[in-house]
């Protein structure tokens, strides 16, 4: 609270009621900006917003209409623009006073401008509430819905909603009388009835009783929250709306002008760009996009062959075999008919995204004419990237820029230098996490929502083995479908349950009850898309790139010495070979084991950085992955030299993952056989003449854990076969049999068997029913954990089918957001390091970690951490948890 004396000057700031400001501590508000000029800047980025033909059309998706007529614009902008309304209170005025400002020696208690505002909407606070909505002009604005101002009330609460959170209407504060009325020259009462006559004045539109009623669909209500948060984002920005402390009656019209800027310059308005490439003419062709002399026949299906008015599209093909090139080439096509305004393409890990992120950005630069190619955006929180420059995070949010970019190019970055406004980017490479985020009860999802809802969006590597995930993304899917969106997934080893399951072909039960010889005889590579309550799958027919690969299983998984002679002699030979275990602490096993093995000449063969010997996984400090990414593709990638001998590389999934890479031996723990094929892809990827004698042909080795069947393995529990990352032995075991008598596979022709040899339920049940009790016991363990996952994926949903206000609880988000973001992966917490560490590998400086979240305690400071370093290593603790990074990673420190 605050003394107010009786004796002072009048201050500006007791007579004029403000939004924005930015205060000096010692004098007072330094920069301030009216409230009445910030409404104004809000209303008229929320009417540009719609000024977007596609933006306006994914609304009026979401409403069941075709379209959205001027009237109904101008109503959501006169909603919009009062979303700020309840920063009229005395209490958040008086939070840029000092003592001694005025007269009078009235306690006012600082209030908020939002949940300070429900006890006026609910009535608990019956003075303020008899004069409010009658100063506002509600009893014209519930005339704009026909549902008694149901409607009108449901976005008014959306709108205020706009701080990211959906506002809620219960167990809000007590009544506070004194904060609603006046207090020296501000009248809080008076100033609302301006408000509601400057929003006529602004849009007058609104008021046209010809019209026809606001859309009354709950989702049309949370696409529209969406919307306001993105025109609050870009009205409260300095550079597009510097503050104004004097009244100004004609402000709208300058506000209007500002707000078009603002969108076209952070790439929102693409009506230029749109212009010149109407201009152009056709296309580049396929050659001057992507470089090969002419598109394959799944590239052909997906871009060509398949209605551009399909919005959902699956396309499966093997490892390699183009599928970004077709969901690419795909895109082009959609943007140039007008059907989507630009691209995120999703990928499952960070480090994937910032293997793409290259791609896309050279893809981008020839799509689009010169002059209008929009900065290609790395979705990756704590890493600022667009297009080839890197930022760095500075205080209040700036950013720096290591290109020194003008300050249009800047401004072309808005979305680049916030996470949150990630999916506001024409074209973005990112986790897909950060798509999932759109559906969640995270904040600010419903802003993430509307700007996906312009863009094609792409899923890579998607597949059915995480219930949790799965439920997710499919209810990413319907809300980005339901908005008019476009999306196509890809993958190399989708099972037709979980394909018929994306493409929403019936219920859980119906998909579950496909056959297994139908399942079986489903084309691949294949193109499907939504048909009804079906599925239409159309075969391409094979790439003409097959290749025979000899499997070979042998009990090795635990013997780390006898892997290590086995793989060093086969690069003793020449090779160069591949090692993927299924978890960090074997990886790192096996690289101690390979370096004890080769004898000191034989270091070379060894995978290295800096002349450190090193492997690849996920637990590496994102400087040393990125270097350690590209040394494995310059190492095995596709133009490497083969001249310097035999190499052996080690490292987890991480290697399976969007790496172009092509090793002559494969040796890889036992896995689920989709994610066999995944890894069986990155084995003589290429076709090569310069292969070492008896690596000519294909050669994959899986290492099992023991002889015979899988069953020893129940009696560990979470433990067995570390079962933290395939958690369902059923298909391991089904795996298991199909490579148990070395067999030779034909890939791809024989992708699709085995898939469906492994996953169908089927094929599981009828292991359990062979190996008796214990199986039936873990298979009922394995759908309990999955209707559970279910269950808890479901409840983090944002509840888009529900109402702001009419079905208030069921649409708040609660506390669940940290459960949420840890649930998603995140792929670990931050922790900035200080000082920053030198790299163990001798290049760079390190200056952050992610910490697996599991490793880390329930509550933790997030204060920097202070290492210690220790030989060719360093330690640094978090929570009273001890860490240690060196060559091998970050580890646990157990010391």
């Amino acid at each position: 609270m605050i003394e107010v004396p009786d004796t002072a000057p009048a201050p500006w700031y007791t007579r004029l009621f403000w939004a924005k400001s930015w205060p000096d501590r010692q004098r007072g508000p330094d920069r301030v900006h009216l409230l009445e000029h910030h409404l104004a800047d809000v209303g008229a980025c929320f009417e540009a917003l719609l000024a977007q033909p596609t933006i306006r059309q994914r609304l009026a998706n979401t409403g069941g209409r075709e379209e959205l007529d001027d009237t109904t614009v101008g109503r959501l902008c006169v909603i919009a623009a009062i979303h700020d309304i309840g920063k009229v209170n005395v209490g958040f005025q008086t939070q840029v006073w000092k003592p001694g400002d005025m007269a009078g020696n009235r306690r006012i208690q600082r209030t908020g401008h939002t949940v300070d505002l429900v006890p006026v909407l609910s009535g608990a606070d019956e003075r303020a509430c008899s004069w409010f909505f009658g100063a506002l002009g509600w009893s014209d604005l519930v005339g704009w819905d026909d549902q008694d101002g149901g409607v009108v009330s449901d976005l008014l609460i959306a709108t205020l909603s706009h701080h990211g959170l959906p506002l809620s209407l219960y167990g809000g504060p007590a009544p506070n009388p004194e904060v609603w009325r006046p207090l020296g020259g501000l009248d809080p009462e008076s100033y609302v009835r301006r408000v509601g006559e400057f929003v006529r004045g602004w849009f007058p539109v609104a008021w046209d009783t010809t019209a026809p009623p606001l859309p009354a669909d709950p989702s049309f209500q949370h696409m529209f929250l969406g919307l306001c948060t993105l025109a609050d984002w870009l009205g409260s920005n300095e550079h597009w709306f510097p503050y104004r402390r004097e009244p100004d009656a004609a402000y709208i019209d300058g506000a209007r002008d500002r707000a078009g800027r603002a969108v076209a310059e952070c790439g929102l308005d693409i009506e230029a760009q749109r212009r010149v490439v109407s201009v152009r003419g056709e296309l580049p062709s396929f050659t001057e996009l992507f470089g090969y002399p002419s598109p394959n026949p799944i590239q052909r299906q997906a871009a060509l062959n398949t209605p551009l008015d399909e919005r959902l599209v699956v396309v499966e093909s093997e490892t390699g075999s183009g599928k970004t090139e077709a969901a690419l080439w795909r895109f082009a096509h959609l943007y140039e008919a007008n059907q989507v305004d630009g691209l995120y393409f999703a990928l499952p890990t960070r480090a994937a995204a910032i293997q793409m992120h290259d791609r896309i950005r050279r893809f981008a630069s020839t799509v689009f004419p010169s002059g209008q190619v929009p900065e290609a955006v790395l979705a990756v929180p704590g890493y600022p990237r667009s297009d080839h420059a890197i930022g760095k995070i500075l205080q209040r949010y700036e950013v720096w820029w290591d290109d020194h970019p003008d300050e249009a190019t800047r401004r072309r970055r808005w979305a680049a230098e916030h996470s949150k406004r990630y999916l506001a980017a024409q074209i973005a490479v990112g986790t897909v996490d950060q798509a999932m985020m759109a559906a969640l009860k995270v904040k600010h999802s419903h802003m993430r929502a509307a700007c996906l809802a312009r863009n094609l969006l792409v899923i890579d590597e998607v597949h059915a083995s995480d219930t949790y995930m799965g439920v997710i993304l499919q209810a990413l899917l319907n809300a980005h479908l339901g908005a008019g969106g476009h999306a196509l997934l890809m993958s190399a080893t989708l099972g037709s349950v979980a394909r018929r399951r994306w493409l929403g072909s019936g219920t859980t039960t119906g998909a579950d009850s496909f056959p297994l010889q139908e399942a079986i005889r489903s084309p691949y590579p294949a193109v499907s898309t939504r048909v009804g309550e079906g599925e239409l799958m159309v075969g391409t027919g094979e790439n003409g790139e097959e290749k025979s690969v000899r499997i070979r299983s042998v009990p090795l998984m635990g013997r780390f010495d006898a892997v290590a002679e086995y793989v060093l002699d086969a690069a003793r030979a020449g090779a160069k070979v591949l090692v993927v275990r299924n978890t960090v602490g074997h990886a790192i096993q096996t690289q101690r084991a390979i370096e004890r093995a080769a004898a000191t000449p034989e270091r070379k063969l060894l995978f290295g950085l800096g002349g450190v010997p090193a492997l690849h996984h996920g637990r590496f400090a994102a400087c040393d992955r990125q270097r350690l990414d590209r040394l494995v593709e310059e190492r095995l990638g596709k133009n490497a030299k083969r001249s310097g001998g035999g190499l052996v590389v080690v490292g987890t999934q991480t290697l399976e993952q969007s790496l172009d890479i092509d090793a002559d031996l494969l040796v890889t723990d036992l896995c689920p056989v989709d994610v066999l094929l995944q890894r069986i892809g990155r084995l003589h990827r290429h076709v090569r003449n310069d292969r070492p004698p008896g690596y000519c042909t294909p050669k994959c080795v899986v290492m099992l854990p023991g002889p015979g069947d899988l069953t020893p393995l129940l009696e560990r529990g979470v433990n067995g076969l570390n079962q933290f990352v395939y958690p369902d032995l059923r298909i391991l075991e089904a795996t298991r049999r199909l490579v148990a008598d070395d067999p030779e596979w034909v890939i791809p022709s024989v992708n699709r068997w085995l898939v469906e040899q492994a996953t169908h339920q089927e094929a599981l049940d009828a292991i359990t029913d062979e190996l008796g009790a214990g199986w039936l016991e873990h298979a009922n363990r394995v759908k309990g954990g999955e209707l559970a996952e279910g269950l808890t994926a479901r409840g983090a949903i944002a509840a888009r089918d529900k109402s702001f206000c009419r079905d208030n609880h069921e649409v708040t988000f609660g506390s669940m957001e940290d459960r949420i973001r840890t649930r998603l992966g995140d792929e670990g917490i931050e922790v900035d390091l200080d000082p920053s560490q030198p790299s163990p590998f001798g290049v760079g400086e390190i200056e952050r970690m992610v910490v697996p979240r599991r490793w880390l305690p329930e509550r933790w400071d997030d204060r920097p951490a202070v290492p210690e370093r220790d030989a060719d290593a360093f330690t640094f603790s978090v929570g009273g948890r001890q860490f240690r990074y060196n060559r091998l990673g970050l580890q646990r420190d157990r010391v």
